[in-house]
């Protein structure tokens, strides 16, 4: 049994220890409520993000949505018009809702993320020009343009950050992809800049996936059956992330950063994202607490909010001096055989697909209310 935290307000404690909490999720009914009003007033929410499955989650549930609806099937609008219309309506009324938070922080946070079509996943081009639409019709300061670091992704985050436009690069998995990742970045900053643009007012975060990982190699380790594969159970999400913290620290230094900086730049920041907890043995907060250090974003469920509130223990810094024992649960993972490469391949390959068949089931339901004035009936 957890113990329950000294401090009176964990959350607190988590944005002192220089990590900031976005929630992951977003509806109009938390906006229509003032549900989510009230997390940033009382539970330090300082952002928050959608994906293709947040919003499939939000439509099912269209009593919110069906004036709007039913207004779009009367003027003959198609499926995909009348999901980027609901949607980025919705993230438009969250980023004005942020808007306080986003002048407070320095513009650092107060940010609301929305993903181009998952379906784009494979395809530079039309990633661009979406991320490109995506923005103009927010039209906010605080919009983040979420683009996933597939290996069609790369290229379009450079050319989308060298257009000026601030993103939050999602699906990373190995420290690998998110090297690339941190390259594509500083690279559409470089262009950004030598195309006249303001850096300072271009910001980034990296998506780093974090209970995918245990879900996947856990999996893995089961199948192995010894007792040193029982030993590494639960190790490897915690153990990846820190390793990310630390290629992190070394990217945004040395001259290449240092000519950014002088510019104004801002380092692309890592986030956790995937916090809930996956597995019931497994402490329902470890993604949080056992990943605080300064500079980083925490995007969680309020189910996990609600948890580190009630007995999250806030141990400052859990990142900072952990490499060593990091790199040492990957040595002892790769010794069992457990191939890393293949591991994150397989996540990514999910990812993407799981986005996809969230946007079909919003495309589905949407189809469904249109037909129906505005309702779906299933």
């Amino acid at each position: 049994m957890m113990t329950k935290s000294t401090s009176t307000d964990p959350l607190a404690d988590l944005s002192a220890a220089g990590v900031s909490l976005w929630l992951d999720d977003l509806s109009r009914q938390r906006l229509q409520s003032g549900n989510l009003a009230e997390l940033i007033e009382t539970r330090h929410i300082v952002g928050v993000t959608t994906n293709p499955s947040i919003f499939a989650a939000a439509l099912k549930d269209g009593a919110s949505y069906q004036k709007q609806i039913s207004e779009l099937a009367a003027r003959g609008a198609d499926v995909d018009d009348t999901v980027r219309e609901v949607t980025t309506d919705d993230v438009r009324d969250a980023a004005d809702l942020f808007s306080a938070v986003f002048n407070r922080s320095g513009h650092v946070d107060g940010r609301v993320s929305i993903e181009v079509d998952p379906r784009l996943a494979g395809d530079t081009a039309g990633t661009i020009a979406q991320a490109q639409e995506l923005a103009k019709i927010v039209d906010r300061p605080n919009v983040l343009i979420k683009i996933p670091a597939t290996l069609a992704g790369l290229p379009a985050i450079t050319a989308v950050i060298a257009d000026g436009i601030s993103v939050n690069v999602t699906l990373i998995f190995s420290l690998h992809r998110y090297a690339e990742v941190i390259d594509a970045y500083l690279t559409g900053l470089d262009q950004a800049k030598a195309s006249g643009h303001d850096v300072s007012q271009i910001h980034s975060v990296a998506s780093f996936f974090v209970s995918r990982v245990d879900t996947e190699i856990d999996k893995r380790l089961r199948a192995i059956n010894s007792p040193e594969a029982e030993s590494l159970l639960g190790d490897a999400a915690i153990a990846n992330a820190r390793l990310a913290y630390q290629l992190y620290e070394q990217r945004f230094a040395g001259d290449r950063w240092e000519a950014l900086a002088a510019a104004g730049a801002n380092k692309q920041r890592p986030l956790w994202a995937s916090t809930g907890v996956k597995d019931p043995k497994y402490d329902d907060t470890r993604y949080v607490v056992d990943l605080v250090a300064p500079g980083t974003v925490n995007t969680a469920p309020e189910k996990t909010i609600d948890a580190v509130e009630d007995h999250g223990v806030i141990r400052g810094d859990t990142i900072s001096g952990t490499y060593a024992g990091a790199s040492a649960t990957f040595s002892a993972l790769e010794s069992l055989g457990i191939d890393l490469t293949d591991v994150f391949e397989v996540l990514e390959t999910e990812g993407v697909q799981k986005f996809e068949q969230s946007w079909e089931e919003l495309l589905e339901t949407v189809a469904d209310a249109l037909a129906h004035g505005g309702k779906p009936t299933s």
